[in-house]
Formats: structure tokens, C-alpha cells, sequence
């Protein structure tokens, strides 16, 4: 019995479908190979690269001590800001302002690039907020255990290194290295990287901020403003 034309049609397709299926997963095995080995190899060139720099400063540090001065250290160009108090009796400046930093619940955190407005723009919101200069160990452990990217105004897991790619390919950075290099040296595509970022949203700390000394400023034993590299303890406590 011949076998109709309808069916031999419908075998055709199924085996063009299958091909393409097979085609497109080889493709795909192939490009995670080169990119796991490609992303390696910048992982390997961004930490020769922070080592290089703790070298600079250390030789710098004992040079300065040996002919009797001091070594100063650049300004940060880089400060974490966690929201911790609530909406109540909030001014409408402040309001805006943390909208502006995309502080919009408590223990929200964001990275912020530091320059003379965003710094005037922290001193206003001091009493809801607390500030620092994270560490490279600090970034990573963010963007590790609480980072989740901003796609299509959806909050997705970082799972893997194509989310990363899905959203900032286009400027280079295609990995979880690439990602933490450009927040950690504020570098050229820094904004971009930032808003890609979900805030951050951290726990209560270990402990708790207590009651009495939260609404004082750090410098007066309380929780609130500028803390410094104190801000690494801090959410050490709160991851």
C-alpha cells in the first residue's frame, strides 16, 4: 500500500525539526565550552589585576614610612548604602532621593557611584540610611548570595553567566567576573551594570539594631550615616 502524500510530508518536517533541534544543542555545547574557558581566562586576568593593585598600595604604604610620611589612599569611588528605617516621617526630599538610589524598602541596598552630588545627596538621607566603602570580598559575596538582574522589569536569578550576557552583552560584560570587576573599579559601563542589578534585599542583622541607638548617627554609638569600611561587618551580619 503506497503511503499518502500527507504523511510522508508531515515525516519530512519532523525530521527537518529534529535536525535543527540537534544542530542548535551541538551550536550550544559548543559556545558554553569556549565561553567557560574564555570566561576563566578574565577571571584570571581581573584577579592578577587586584593583586597587582594591593601590591602598588602596600609598596607605597612602607615606602611612605620609610622616609617618615604618610601614605594616603585614593578616595573611594565606590560606597554601599542600606536603607534602615521605614516610611514613617520621611520628608518628601528625602523620599525622593531614595527613590532616586531605588531604596524603596527597608534593608534595601544599592551600590552608588561616589561624586560631590551623590555625596551631598547621602548627608540628606543620613538618618535613614547607612553608608560604607565595600571591599572587593563584599561586592562578590552581594552579587553571589543576593544578586538578582533586572530583565524585561523582572526580578530573575542569577543563575548562570547568560543572564548576565542577556542584559549587558552589549557592553562587554558577560560574566559573574566581568560583572563584579566593572562595580568594583567603577568603571565606564558602571551605571549600566548598577541598574541591571535588582537592589539587594538583605535580612535583619544578626541580633538586630537596637532600639535606643539606631536613630543616632554612627559616630555617637548609633546605626544611622557614614560607617566607613565598618559597613563590611555589617553585612557580613546581614546576608
Amino acid at each position: 500500500m503506497k503511503t499518502p502524500e500527507s504523511v510522508l510530508k508531515k515525516r519530512a518536517t519532523q525530521e527537518k525539526i529534529a535536525a535543527a533541534k540537534e544542530a542548535a544543542k551541538a551550536e550550544a555545547e559548543a559556545k558554553a565550552v569556549a565561553d567557560a574557558t574564555k570566561f576563566a581566562e578574565r577571571a584570571a586576568s581581573y584577579q592578577l589585576e587586584y593583586q597587582a593593585a594591593e601590591k602598588a598600595a602596600i609598596d607605597a604604604r612602607r615606602e611612605a614610612k620609610a622616609k617618615g610620611g604618610f601614605y594616603v589612599p585614593a578616595e573611594p569611588k565606590l560606597a554601599l548604602v542600606i536603607r534602615i528605617r521605614g516610611c514613617i516621617g520621611v520628608s518628601p526630599k528625602a523620599k525622593k532621593v531614595m527613590q532616586l538610589f531605588r531604596l524603596r524598602q527597608l534593608h534595601n541596598a544599592t551600590f552608588v557611584r561616589l561624586n560631590e552630588a551623590t555625596i551631598r545627596m547621602l548627608r540628606l538621607i543620613e538618618p535613614y540610611v547607612t553608608y560604607g566603602y565595600p571591599t572587593r570580598a563584599t561586592v562578590q559575596k552581594l552579587v553571589y548570595k543576593r544578586g538578582f538582574a533586572k530583565l524585561n522589569k523582572q526580578r530573575i536569578a542569577i543563575a548562570d553567566n547568560s543572564v548576565i550576557e542577556e542584559g549587558l552583552g552589549k557592553y562587554g560584560i558577560c560574566c559573574t567576573a566581568d560583572l563584579i570587576h566593572e562595580l568594583v573599579t567603577v568603571g565606564p559601563h558602571f551605571k549600566q551594570a548598577n541598574n541591571f542589578l535588582w537592589p539587594f534585599k538583605l535580612s535583619n542583622p544578626t541580633g538586630g539594631f537596637s532600639r535606643k541607638t539606631k536613630l543616632l548617627h554612627f559616630m555617637e554609638g548609633g546605626e544611622a550615616g557614614a560607617r566607613g569600611d565598618e559597613i563590611n561587618k555589617l553585612v557580613k551580619k546581614m546576608i
